[in-house]
């Protein structure tokens, strides 16, 4: 033993994992001519430096502190440790000769809160560094004393692989040689008190284990080579405000399951979904979150790791397999985002580093009561890049085609589902989340100026104005928004009785009154089949026929009304049951006459909204629409035309919401034939094939404001679709 040449306060720090700076002790240091090694491997009771060349050089244990040696290098340069203790023998790159990794512009960046793309530089990658290969993590963590990468590499003991703090950012960086794809981890944290915290998963990790294990793995994301340039290049005529857009909500873990109830992978859903999706007529798949999350009943909205597909369903390199896929069947891939609120698990973002550092201290700014889950601080810097960059990341990494955003309105109002006194106002003593408004601006200024193509959504159930307008005319950005008073209205009116539907005609009619003040998608969502609403054919009234004649009039009178389309799994063939996040949907039910009558009629009204303009070209403009027939509350029958461009060919849909024929004359803007190109009495869906028998012909016989009309029998419970010949 020798004399140590370490400070024993020093000593004492590294050897219990106190020392909030171990690159300034361990590694090699010139001291003097000579460059001296310190390192303490635990569980070693000899240690070498093995060079490239020439004998190992044996280091000397430190007396007093187990594990904690130190040995002299003839010169500076590479080397590694070979360690010797209880009967056996390991050799291995010591992680503290190596130098930094992040560069001072990053640095820079991340201090400023401007990194867009923080990804690249956080998180754990798989790097070659000073020509060894190994792993890079680093973290935000700028209130803490010490943080440590732990994982089985290091039996989980803090003490061996504590990080580098990087300046004023708040950013701990290293580099562990040897680790490699696949590998757990977390993150040990000493608070600023000293306490160490219990073990984080990494926010912006790639992978994460199997729930319930909760570490986060390191995954491999480097850039891949893409087979899906036609459809890149030209997505962005079928996803703008004048495409047909018809969109098919999805949650992965229930779609569909393999034998035994075992969730599809990616690759399996890259056929299996893509294939239905597309054969159905739907433009695009939006996925119910994926970002992982701990808890299969949140149905991912509460998500842990922003940055990690989840691996229920396999790896990232496979999720960017099955989006390829998609795209490579002409199938747009939308995702759920949930920037408003994230869960308390202890191994989450909540208190990270000991404070309230993605969260607010008090909790009327910083706890959700409705989902007892933690509000992200928007105002901090810091805190709005991470959301800001997270959806660029998913955007450029997946070459996913958009973003629904989650809870919009919950983002926009400070006072969202509290009562007096459980909030803090804005600045100027409102309720509006200045900050939040910000944080959702900045996201889509960066996301459609970054990524051309794209289209973002927003699940916004209030009256806040421009939602879906130019940031630089002083709306939030949004390419779209989810029209929930156009859902909430029709549904309401669908489930009554017939009987009683005139007194409620207005329901039908409201959403025109504003349905161009935003970009809108009609949304049928998971949320109206779940928590005891029933199924969509559970809502409606009558006899067995009257429910799936009902049902047939209500899709048919969606599709024709202005908005684009979004329509939950499960809900294109009347599933009986609500939906079952733990189960396969129903499939079997398709054996069945009636649900195949519905399938067949959603796949129709795709195929026929996507092969006629009149259907979608003038979804956000009122030149596109005009009610022929609104007022008939007696009768509950609707009557409007649809227009595309000056050239197409003009459709009229006729919609009888009672269970009576009812024979009525309809003035048509058109003089000449008009073809019947979908009734959804049809008996190909279910239904008892009354009509008109391929068409009409019109009369010069004035009605509802037209010069001609003609006789058109309405079937009960129906819909009626004419397109000018």
């Amino acid at each position: 033993m020798i004399t140590a040449t370490i400070d024993p306060g020093t000593a004492a720090a590294i050897v219990e994992g106190r020392h909030g700076d171990p690159y300034a002790v361990l590694g090699p240091h010139q001291v003097g001519k000579a460059v001296q090694v310190t390192a303490f491997v635990p569980g070693a009771e000899a240690l070498w430096l093995v060079l490239p060349e020439g004998k190992p050089v044996e280091a000397v244990a430190v007396a007093g502190f187990d594990g904690l040696f130190q040995g002299v290098l003839p010169k500076a340069g590479a080397y590694r440790l070979r360690a010797r203790g209880h009967g056996t023998e390991w050799e291995f790159d010591d992680a503290y000769r190596f130098g930094p990794v992040m560069g001072e512009m990053d640095e820079y960046l991340l201090g400023e809160g401007t990194h867009q793309r923080i990804w690249q530089v956080l998180g754990a990658h798989l790097i070659t560094h000073e020509r060894v290969d190994g792993v890079h993590f680093a973290v935000w963590a700028p209130n803490a004393q010490r943080v440590s990468v732990v994982g089985d590499f290091n039996v989980w003991d803090g003490r061996r692989h504590p990080m580098r703090r990087r300046g004023a950012t708040g950013v701990w960086e290293a580099f562990i040689p040897g680790l490699k794809d696949g590998v757990g981890y977390k993150y040990e944290i000493r608070a600023a008190d000293g306490a160490v915290m219990p073990l984080k998963a990494d926010p912006v990790g790639f992978g994460s284990e199997h729930p319930p294990a909760n570490a986060s793995v390191v995954r491999d994301i480097r850039p891949r080579e893409w087979h899906d340039a036609g459809w890149m290049t030209t997505r962005q005529a079928a996803q703008n405000i004048d495409a047909p857009i018809s969109v098919y909500e999805v949650h992965l873990g229930s779609w569909r399951r393999a034998p035994g109830n075992r969730m599809l992978s990616y690759l399996e859903l890259a056929t299996q979904l893509v294939d239905y999706v597309a054969e159905m007529g739907f433009t695009h798949i939006e996925l119910m979150p994926v970002s992982e999350y701990p808890f299969d009943g949140s149905w991912g909205y509460q998500p842990v790791g922003l940055y990690a597909p989840t691996v229920r369903h396999g790896t990232p390199n496979e999720f960017r397999a099955f989006v390829e896929a998609a795209h490579n069947k002409g199938v747009g891939v939308l995702l759920d985002w949930v920037p408003g609120h994230f869960p308390t698990d202890a191994h989450g973002l909540g208190r990270f580093d000991g404070s309230a550092l993605y969260e607010h201290e008090d909790p009327r700014e910083g706890f959700h009561q409705d989902w007892n889950t933690l509000i992200f601080n928007y105002g901090r810097t810091e805190v709005s890049n991470y959301l800001v960059s997270n959806a660029l990341y998913w955007l450029e990494e997946y070459h996913l085609d958009g973003l629904r955003v989650d809870a919009v309105a919950s983002m926009l109002y400070r006072d969202y589902s509290r009562k007096d006194g459980e909030w803090v106002p804005n600045k100027d003593g409102g309720r509006e989340n200045y900050e939040a408004i910000a944080v959702l601006q900045r996201t889509n200024v960066v996301s459609y100026g970054e990524v051309p193509g794209i289209m973002t959504v927003a699940e916004e159930s209030t009256a806040f104005p421009g939602v879906s307008r130019p940031v630089s005319h002083g709306g939030l950005g949004f390419g779209f928004k989810w029209n929930m008073g156009w859902m909430n209205d029709t549904l309401s009116y669908m489930q009554k009785d017939p009987i009683y539907r005139k007194h409620h005609h207005h329901q039908m009619t409201f959403g025109l009154v504003y349905a161009w003040s935003e970009n809108y998608i009609l949304p049928i969502s998971h949320d109206e089949v779940v928590h005891g609403k029933g199924s969509m054919i559970a809502k409606m009234p009558g006899t067995a026929w009257e429910k799936f004649a009902n049902l047939r009039a209500y899709y048919s009178f969606m599709w024709g009304h202005p908005g684009k389309k979004l329509l939950f799994m499960g809900c294109e063939f009347a599933q009986g049951a609500e939906w079952n996040h733990k189960q396969s949907l129903d499939w079997h039910q398709l054996e069945i006459a009636e649900h195949r009558g519905i399938q067949s009629l959603v796949r129709d009204l795709n195929h026929l909204m996507r092969a006629t303009p009149a259907l979608y070209l003038n979804d956000t403009r009122p030149e596109g629409f005009a009610w022929l027939e609104g007022q008939d509350a007696e009768g509950s029958t609707y009557v409007w035309v649809r227009k595309g461009a000056a050239t197409d060919k003009l459709v009229v849909v006729a919609v009888n919401m009672t269970p009576i024929e009812r024979r009525m004359r309809v003035g048509l803007p058109a003089a000449g034939h008009w073809d019947e190109v979908l009734n959804s009495d049809a008996a190909i869906y279910g239904g008892g094939n009354r009509g008109n028998l391929g068409g009409v012909d019109t009369e010069a016989t004035p009605w509802h404001g037209q010069r001609q009309s003609a006789l058109v029998t309405l079937p009960p419970l129906s819909a009626v679709f004419l397109r000018q010949a």
